[in-house]
């Protein structure tokens, strides 16, 4: 939790071929992305953070590729963004490099340039194997094209391949959820996410839903889903490192995982927000400006495209570092905490801990502060408490 912790570096594509009606991500439908312009300003923005007092002259650990669709991003694109990250901060053969994609075959069959690019880790989004869901989420490929995709990224060399499923959707029967985690299973990623639907606000499903309410899982039945995720995958090997992510030993998406652990990551793309932390124990935090053309426009002329930028003193700083790090399994490092902030976590947030610890749903030893079997289906009220 220091500014000597690991450097990431996040890059978004907003390009979409459709906007899925659940979608809340900064995503935008073009029938000609513009991806020569993107491109540039990527580039630009990117040159802007390397002369940035705290990213100046550290070496990234990991660059994720997100969307949007980055699997719709030009080869070209993404390894000239590898390419200049690489000359300006440097990676390392053990740096993670993540790029998301959908399993049309269209974007699938580009696996093998991305490869030689220096993409190592692919993150697939399936959703759902069976066609009626599938066709209820909007998603624009079936469940074949899932499988092909799969095999094809195996092919392209990808040893390193996450699955991402999504649970509690309309009509969805607790067997019907395990069938499709069973075969995904069958497949053998070494890592696979689980996320409930969410109706979120602003998005066409929420109109929807608001207007005309659909059928989704009752609470008794969404938390049969979630305990029988858990059970289903420990048993198949995959270890729980958070709330929602599961992973082979040694696997678990170490990007993300800095996201969690409060380490500092620049963000470049439209929409795209940054981080780091200021020598006094607050920290910056800044978002880009979210239209494409407005991104690219903005990065051309003035080097970056911040639309916002915050500060949080230190305690707030800590607050969202427990509220990020109550995420993980492993909890709350209370040593590296104490090392990060100057104080314990427990005194520092004691009112807010308390009833949770009294109504066993947290934990606390020597080591960390966590959450128990308990906890977990709340975790997001326990960590918004300390907020």
């Amino acid at each position: 939790m220091t500014s000597a912790n690991p450097l990431r570096l996040y890059a978004h594509i907003p390009f979409c071929v459709h906007k899925c009606h659940y979608c809340d991500f900064n995503s935008h439908v073009r029938d000609k992305p513009p991806w020569e312009a993107y491109q540039q300003a990527l580039l630009v923005e990117l040159r802007h953070w390397a002369r940035h007092a705290p990213f100046a002259g550290r070496r990234l650990a990991s660059v994720f590729f997100g969307g949007g669709t980055p699997s719709l991003a030009p080869p070209t694109l993404i390894a000239a963004v590898l390419e200049t990250a690489n000359a300006l901060f440097g990676l390392t053969e053990q740096s993670e490099i993540t790029l998301e994609a959908n399993p049309g075959s269209a974007e699938a069959s580009r696996f093998q340039a991305y490869r030689q690019a220096g993409v190592n880790r692919l993150s697939i989004g399936v959703q759902s194997l069976d066609t009626v869901k599938l066709r209820w989420l909007e998603r624009i490929h079936g469940p074949q094209e899932t499988i092909d995709a799969f095999y094809l990224a195996r092919r392209a060399g990808f040893d390193n391949i996450n699955l991402d499923l999504m649970f509690g959707l309309p009509e969805q029967s607790l067997a019907h959820w395990l069938d499709t985690l069973r075969k995904v299973i069958e497949l053998g990623p070494e890592h696979i996410s689980c996320y409930q639907l969410t109706v979120e606000a602003h998005t066409k499903l929420a109109a929807r839903h608001a207007q005309t309410p659909y059928p989704l899982p009752d609470d008794e039945l969404a938390l049969s889903m979630f305990h029988a995720t858990r059970e289903h995958l420990a048993d198949a090997g995959y270890q729980a490192y958070e709330i929602s992510n599961f992973s082979r030993p040694d696997r678990k998406c170490r990007h993300n995982d800095g996201y969690w652990k409060y380490d500092d990551y620049i963000g470049i793309g439209a929409g795209a927000a940054g981080k780091w932390n200021e020598s006094d124990g607050s920290v910056t935090r800044y978002s880009n400006t979210r239209t494409p053309e407005r991104y690219i426009e903005t990065a051309g002329t003035q080097g970056s495209a911040i639309n916002s930028r915050e500060s949080l003193v230190l305690r707030q700083a800590a607050a969202e570092a427990c509220w990020l790090a109550l995420r993980r399994t492993h909890g709350i490092n209370r040593a590296l905490f104490r090392q990060r902030f100057g104080t314990d976590a427990d005194e520092l947030f004691a009112c807010e801990f308390q009833p949770w610890l009294d109504h066993q749903m947290l934990e606390m030893d020597g080591q960390a502060i966590y959450l128990t079997q308990a906890g977990l289906p709340v975790a997001d009220s326990i960590a918004a408490s300390v907020l």
